[in-house]
Protein backbone atom coordinates (compact mmCIF):
# COMPACT_ATOMS: atom_id res chain seq x y z
CA UNK A 1 0.00 0.00 0.00
CA UNK A 2 2.70 2.48 0.65
CA UNK A 3 4.80 1.81 -2.71
CA UNK A 4 1.19 2.61 -4.77
CA UNK A 5 1.22 5.62 -2.61
CA UNK A 6 4.32 6.60 -3.10
CA UNK A 7 4.02 5.98 -6.89
CA UNK A 8 0.85 7.64 -6.53
CA UNK A 9 2.46 10.57 -5.06
CA UNK A 10 5.41 10.37 -7.67
CA UNK A 11 2.93 10.80 -10.97
CA UNK A 12 1.01 14.08 -9.11
CA UNK A 13 4.33 15.83 -8.34
CA UNK A 14 5.95 15.40 -11.94
CA UNK A 15 2.00 15.81 -13.58
CA UNK A 16 1.62 19.56 -11.68
CA UNK A 17 4.49 21.31 -14.20
CA UNK A 18 2.93 20.33 -17.04
CA UNK A 19 -0.06 22.57 -17.48
CA UNK A 20 1.89 25.40 -16.74
CA UNK A 21 4.77 24.36 -19.40
CA UNK A 22 1.74 24.30 -21.62
CA UNK A 23 0.77 27.59 -21.14
CA UNK A 24 4.26 29.05 -21.48
CA UNK A 25 4.47 27.36 -24.65
CA UNK A 26 1.02 28.75 -25.59
CA UNK A 27 1.82 31.79 -25.15
CA UNK A 28 4.84 32.03 -27.32
CA UNK A 29 3.22 30.17 -29.75
CA UNK A 30 0.95 33.07 -29.57
CA UNK A 31 3.75 35.55 -29.76
CA UNK A 32 5.16 34.47 -32.45
CA UNK A 33 2.05 33.78 -34.52
CA UNK A 34 0.89 37.24 -34.05
CA UNK A 35 4.49 38.80 -34.17
CA UNK A 36 3.39 41.56 -37.19
CA UNK A 37 0.65 42.67 -34.67
CA UNK A 38 3.47 42.77 -32.10
CA UNK A 39 5.68 44.59 -34.09
CA UNK A 40 3.18 46.86 -35.36
CA UNK A 41 2.59 47.79 -31.38
CA UNK A 42 6.14 48.67 -30.56
CA UNK A 43 5.81 52.55 -31.88
CA UNK A 44 3.05 52.98 -29.57
CA UNK A 45 5.01 51.36 -26.49
CA UNK A 46 7.58 53.92 -27.57
CA UNK A 47 5.61 57.02 -27.63
CA UNK A 48 3.71 56.19 -24.70
CA UNK A 49 6.78 55.69 -22.98
CA UNK A 50 8.69 58.93 -24.43
CA UNK A 51 5.48 61.46 -23.56
CA UNK A 52 3.72 59.70 -20.98
CA UNK A 53 6.17 57.88 -18.35
CA UNK A 54 9.63 59.60 -18.92
CA UNK A 55 8.33 63.39 -18.30
CA UNK A 56 7.61 61.71 -14.89
CA UNK A 57 11.62 61.89 -14.22
CA UNK A 58 10.78 65.91 -13.84
CA UNK A 59 8.97 65.39 -10.53
CA UNK A 60 12.36 65.39 -8.97
CA UNK A 61 12.18 69.34 -9.65
CA UNK A 62 9.33 69.77 -6.46
CA UNK A 63 12.24 68.32 -4.20
CA UNK A 64 14.90 70.88 -5.85
CA UNK A 65 15.30 74.63 -5.48
CA UNK A 66 15.52 74.17 -9.21
CA UNK A 67 17.85 76.78 -11.42
CA UNK A 68 18.02 76.04 -15.29
CA UNK A 69 21.77 77.10 -15.42
CA UNK A 70 22.63 74.20 -12.99
CA UNK A 71 22.54 70.95 -14.65
CA UNK A 72 20.27 67.99 -12.60
CA UNK A 73 23.61 67.34 -10.04
CA UNK A 74 23.98 70.93 -9.12
CA UNK A 75 20.57 71.19 -8.18
CA UNK A 76 20.15 72.19 -4.29
CA UNK A 77 17.91 69.63 -2.70
CA UNK A 78 15.19 71.10 -0.96
CA UNK A 79 13.21 68.22 0.60
CA UNK A 80 9.58 69.14 0.76
CA UNK A 81 9.69 72.52 1.37
CA UNK A 82 7.51 73.31 -1.93
CA UNK A 83 4.86 71.08 -0.45
CA UNK A 84 4.78 72.91 2.90
CA UNK A 85 5.23 76.57 1.02
CA UNK A 86 2.30 75.33 -0.92
CA UNK A 87 -0.23 74.06 1.50
CA UNK A 88 1.00 77.30 3.94
CA UNK A 89 0.17 79.39 0.68
CA UNK A 90 -3.53 80.73 1.36
CA UNK A 91 -4.48 81.55 -2.49
CA UNK A 92 -3.64 77.33 -2.85
CA UNK A 93 -7.13 76.51 -1.04
CA UNK A 94 -8.46 79.77 -3.15
CA UNK A 95 -7.64 78.12 -6.23
CA UNK A 96 -8.40 74.28 -4.93
CA UNK A 97 -11.89 76.05 -4.04
CA UNK A 98 -12.68 77.00 -7.62
CA UNK A 99 -11.41 73.98 -8.90
CA UNK A 100 -13.65 71.64 -7.08
CA UNK A 101 -16.70 73.75 -7.14
CA UNK A 102 -16.42 74.15 -11.71
CA UNK A 103 -15.38 70.56 -11.42
CA UNK A 104 -18.21 69.09 -9.21
CA UNK A 105 -20.82 71.16 -11.47
CA UNK A 106 -19.23 70.00 -14.81
CA UNK A 107 -19.39 66.53 -13.57
CA UNK A 108 -22.77 66.80 -12.46
CA UNK A 109 -24.18 68.89 -15.71
CA UNK A 110 -21.95 67.36 -18.13
CA UNK A 111 -22.46 63.65 -17.34
CA UNK A 112 -26.32 63.78 -16.94
CA UNK A 113 -27.32 65.56 -19.39
CA UNK A 114 -25.27 63.94 -22.60
CA UNK A 115 -26.92 60.81 -21.28
CA UNK A 116 -30.55 62.35 -21.00
CA UNK A 117 -29.57 63.68 -24.62
CA UNK A 118 -28.46 60.12 -25.89
CA UNK A 119 -31.60 58.70 -24.77
CA UNK A 120 -33.71 61.10 -26.23
CA UNK A 121 -32.27 61.36 -29.05
CA UNK A 122 -32.51 57.43 -29.77
CA UNK A 123 -35.94 57.79 -29.59
CA UNK A 124 -36.61 60.16 -32.91
CA UNK A 125 -38.50 58.61 -35.57
CA UNK A 126 -37.46 60.43 -38.10
CA UNK A 127 -34.13 59.03 -39.54
CA UNK A 128 -32.95 62.16 -41.44
CA UNK A 129 -34.17 64.74 -38.55
CA UNK A 130 -32.23 62.41 -36.10
CA UNK A 131 -28.88 62.55 -38.05
CA UNK A 132 -29.35 66.13 -38.36
CA UNK A 133 -29.80 67.01 -34.97
CA UNK A 134 -26.81 64.69 -33.87
CA UNK A 135 -24.63 66.22 -36.47
CA UNK A 136 -25.75 70.27 -35.30
CA UNK A 137 -24.98 68.57 -31.66
CA UNK A 138 -21.70 67.64 -32.26
CA UNK A 139 -20.16 70.07 -34.29
CA UNK A 140 -18.87 72.61 -31.35
CA UNK A 141 -16.87 70.13 -29.93
CA UNK A 142 -14.60 71.26 -33.16
CA UNK A 143 -13.97 74.70 -32.27
CA UNK A 144 -11.73 76.75 -30.31
CA UNK A 145 -11.95 77.71 -27.10
CA UNK A 146 -10.96 80.84 -28.49
CA UNK A 147 -13.61 81.18 -30.63
CA UNK A 148 -16.19 79.80 -28.37
CA UNK A 149 -14.92 82.40 -25.59
CA UNK A 150 -15.62 85.10 -27.83
CA UNK A 151 -18.94 84.24 -28.79
CA UNK A 152 -20.24 83.55 -25.32
CA UNK A 153 -18.57 87.21 -23.85
CA UNK A 154 -20.54 88.94 -27.29
CA UNK A 155 -23.47 86.93 -26.36
CA UNK A 156 -23.46 88.33 -22.38
CA UNK A 157 -22.11 91.58 -23.50
CA UNK A 158 -23.69 94.77 -22.24
CA UNK A 159 -24.04 96.43 -25.80
CA UNK A 160 -25.93 94.22 -27.80
CA UNK A 161 -25.77 91.12 -25.62
CA UNK A 162 -28.54 88.93 -27.04
CA UNK A 163 -28.88 87.55 -23.37
CA UNK A 164 -29.46 91.11 -22.13
CA UNK A 165 -31.28 91.79 -24.84
CA UNK A 166 -34.05 89.33 -24.17
CA UNK A 167 -34.13 89.67 -20.68
CA UNK A 168 -34.81 93.46 -21.15
CA UNK A 169 -37.96 92.66 -23.72
CA UNK A 170 -38.95 90.22 -21.37
CA UNK A 171 -38.93 92.72 -18.29
CA UNK A 172 -36.91 90.56 -15.84
CA UNK A 173 -34.34 93.17 -15.92
CA UNK A 174 -34.21 97.42 -15.49
CA UNK A 175 -30.76 97.60 -17.14
CA UNK A 176 -28.15 95.42 -18.79
CA UNK A 177 -26.21 92.68 -16.56
CA UNK A 178 -22.45 92.79 -16.98
CA UNK A 179 -22.22 88.87 -16.28
CA UNK A 180 -18.28 88.96 -17.32
CA UNK A 181 -17.14 91.33 -14.53
CA UNK A 182 -19.04 89.79 -11.61
CA UNK A 183 -17.34 86.31 -9.97
CA UNK A 184 -20.83 84.96 -8.72
CA UNK A 185 -21.74 84.66 -12.24
CA UNK A 186 -18.35 82.78 -13.38
CA UNK A 187 -18.73 79.18 -12.26
CA UNK A 188 -22.26 78.98 -14.26
CA UNK A 189 -20.84 80.66 -17.68
CA UNK A 190 -18.34 78.16 -17.57
CA UNK A 191 -20.34 74.59 -16.66
CA UNK A 192 -23.20 76.09 -19.51
CA UNK A 193 -20.36 76.79 -22.23
CA UNK A 194 -18.53 73.41 -21.07
CA UNK A 195 -22.21 71.58 -21.68
CA UNK A 196 -23.15 73.14 -24.71
CA UNK A 197 -19.94 72.60 -26.51
CA UNK A 198 -19.42 68.95 -25.10
CA UNK A 199 -22.43 66.95 -25.01
CA UNK A 200 -22.89 66.35 -28.49
CA UNK A 201 -19.75 64.61 -28.56
CA UNK A 202 -20.07 63.06 -25.24
CA UNK A 203 -23.78 61.48 -26.48
CA UNK A 204 -21.71 59.61 -29.13
CA UNK A 205 -20.24 56.82 -27.27
CA UNK A 206 -23.96 56.39 -25.18
CA UNK A 207 -25.87 56.05 -28.61
CA UNK A 208 -23.11 53.42 -29.88
CA UNK A 209 -23.87 51.45 -26.58
CA UNK A 210 -28.04 52.16 -27.10
CA UNK A 211 -27.14 50.80 -30.49
CA UNK A 212 -26.29 47.53 -29.02
CA UNK A 213 -29.31 46.59 -26.76
CA UNK A 214 -31.21 43.92 -28.17
CA UNK A 215 -34.15 44.86 -29.81
CA UNK A 216 -36.23 42.21 -29.15
CA UNK A 217 -36.24 43.31 -25.59
CA UNK A 218 -38.37 46.71 -26.55
CA UNK A 219 -40.58 44.36 -28.50
CA UNK A 220 -41.11 42.38 -25.62
CA UNK A 221 -42.29 45.69 -23.53
CA UNK A 222 -44.22 46.69 -26.35
CA UNK A 223 -46.09 43.16 -25.90
CA UNK A 224 -46.59 43.87 -22.10
CA UNK A 225 -47.83 47.23 -22.80
CA UNK A 226 -44.89 49.13 -21.59
CA UNK A 227 -44.75 52.82 -22.57
CA UNK A 228 -41.62 54.48 -24.46
CA UNK A 229 -40.74 55.78 -21.13
CA UNK A 230 -41.15 52.77 -19.01
CA UNK A 231 -38.95 51.15 -22.22
CA UNK A 232 -36.15 54.07 -21.74
CA UNK A 233 -36.22 53.51 -17.48
CA UNK A 234 -36.12 49.98 -17.56
CA UNK A 235 -34.29 48.84 -21.01
CA UNK A 236 -32.13 51.73 -22.13
CA UNK A 237 -30.77 52.83 -19.38
CA UNK A 238 -29.65 49.39 -17.84
CA UNK A 239 -28.39 48.45 -21.21
CA UNK A 240 -26.11 51.11 -20.82
CA UNK A 241 -24.99 50.65 -16.95
CA UNK A 242 -21.64 49.76 -17.74
CA UNK A 243 -20.60 52.71 -20.40
CA UNK A 244 -21.77 54.54 -17.82
CA UNK A 245 -19.99 53.31 -14.84
CA UNK A 246 -16.78 53.51 -16.89
CA UNK A 247 -17.37 56.59 -17.80
CA UNK A 248 -18.37 58.23 -14.27
CA UNK A 249 -14.81 56.49 -12.78
CA UNK A 250 -13.16 58.02 -15.58
CA UNK A 251 -14.39 61.49 -14.96
CA UNK A 252 -14.48 61.58 -11.60
CA UNK A 253 -10.69 60.18 -11.62
CA UNK A 254 -10.75 64.26 -13.59
CA UNK A 255 -12.03 65.95 -10.76
CA UNK A 256 -8.83 67.87 -10.20
CA UNK A 257 -7.32 68.09 -12.73
CA UNK A 258 -10.01 69.89 -15.15
CA UNK A 259 -7.50 71.69 -17.49
CA UNK A 260 -7.59 75.58 -17.61
CA UNK A 261 -8.34 76.40 -21.29
CA UNK A 262 -12.21 77.09 -20.51
CA UNK A 263 -11.05 79.44 -17.67
CA UNK A 264 -7.79 81.53 -19.37
CA UNK A 265 -10.37 82.19 -22.23
CA UNK A 266 -13.29 83.26 -20.45
CA UNK A 267 -11.67 85.11 -17.27
CA UNK A 268 -10.92 88.89 -16.90
CA UNK A 269 -8.88 90.56 -14.41
CA UNK A 270 -12.18 91.19 -12.90
CA UNK A 271 -13.25 87.74 -11.35
CA UNK A 272 -9.53 86.49 -11.08
CA UNK A 273 -10.36 85.04 -7.46
CA UNK A 274 -13.27 82.55 -8.96
CA UNK A 275 -11.82 81.97 -12.81
CA UNK A 276 -8.13 80.90 -11.37
CA UNK A 277 -7.78 76.97 -11.18
CA UNK A 278 -5.15 74.60 -10.31
CA UNK A 279 -3.34 74.62 -13.68
CA UNK A 280 -3.36 77.78 -14.01
CA UNK A 281 -2.01 78.49 -10.43
CA UNK A 282 0.61 76.26 -11.27
CA UNK A 283 1.18 78.08 -14.80
CA UNK A 284 1.67 81.64 -12.91
CA UNK A 285 4.19 80.29 -10.80
CA UNK A 286 5.88 77.76 -12.51
CA UNK A 287 6.07 80.05 -15.74
CA UNK A 288 5.20 83.66 -14.68
CA UNK A 289 7.37 83.91 -11.96
CA UNK A 290 9.95 81.13 -12.30
CA UNK A 291 9.31 79.26 -10.04
CA UNK A 292 9.75 76.01 -11.56
CA UNK A 293 10.11 73.81 -8.32
CA UNK A 294 7.21 75.11 -7.11
CA UNK A 295 5.09 74.82 -10.06
CA UNK A 296 6.09 71.45 -10.38
CA UNK A 297 4.98 70.78 -6.89
CA UNK A 298 1.22 72.11 -7.80
CA UNK A 299 1.27 69.43 -10.76
CA UNK A 300 2.57 66.57 -8.54
CA UNK A 301 -0.36 67.47 -6.35
CA UNK A 302 -2.69 67.51 -9.05
CA UNK A 303 -1.99 64.04 -10.22
CA UNK A 304 -1.41 62.29 -6.85
CA UNK A 305 -5.18 63.43 -6.13
CA UNK A 306 -6.48 62.51 -9.52
CA UNK A 307 -4.45 58.72 -8.94
CA UNK A 308 -6.34 58.87 -5.64
CA UNK A 309 -9.56 59.69 -6.65
CA UNK A 310 -9.65 57.34 -10.09
CA UNK A 311 -9.08 54.26 -7.60
CA UNK A 312 -11.43 55.18 -4.83
CA UNK A 313 -14.18 56.00 -6.97
CA UNK A 314 -13.00 52.35 -9.16
CA UNK A 315 -12.88 50.90 -5.66
CA UNK A 316 -16.59 51.84 -4.33
CA UNK A 317 -18.02 51.25 -8.04
CA UNK A 318 -16.38 47.84 -7.93
CA UNK A 319 -18.22 46.93 -4.63
CA UNK A 320 -21.44 48.54 -5.59
CA UNK A 321 -21.99 47.90 -8.67
CA UNK A 322 -20.04 45.61 -9.72
CA UNK A 323 -18.33 47.56 -12.50
CA UNK A 324 -14.96 49.04 -12.92
CA UNK A 325 -11.81 49.68 -15.39
CA UNK A 326 -9.42 47.75 -13.55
Amino acid sequence: MKTLSAQADTRNVSATPEPQKKRKKGFWRTVVRQRYLYMMSVPFVIWLFVFNYLPIWGWTMAFQNYKPSKSFFDQKWVGLQNFVDLFQDERFYLVLRNTLAMSAMGLVAGFIIPIAFAIFLNELRGKYFKRTVQTVSYLPHFVSWVVVAGIITKMLSRDGGIVNEILLALHIIDEPIQFMAQGKWFWGIVTVSDVWKETGWNAIIYLAAIAGIDGEQYEAARVDGAGRFRQMWNITLPGIRTTISVLLIMSIGHLIGIGFEKQFQLSNSLVTDYSEVLDLYALKYGINIGRFSYGTAISMFTSVVSIILLLAANGIMKKTTKESIM
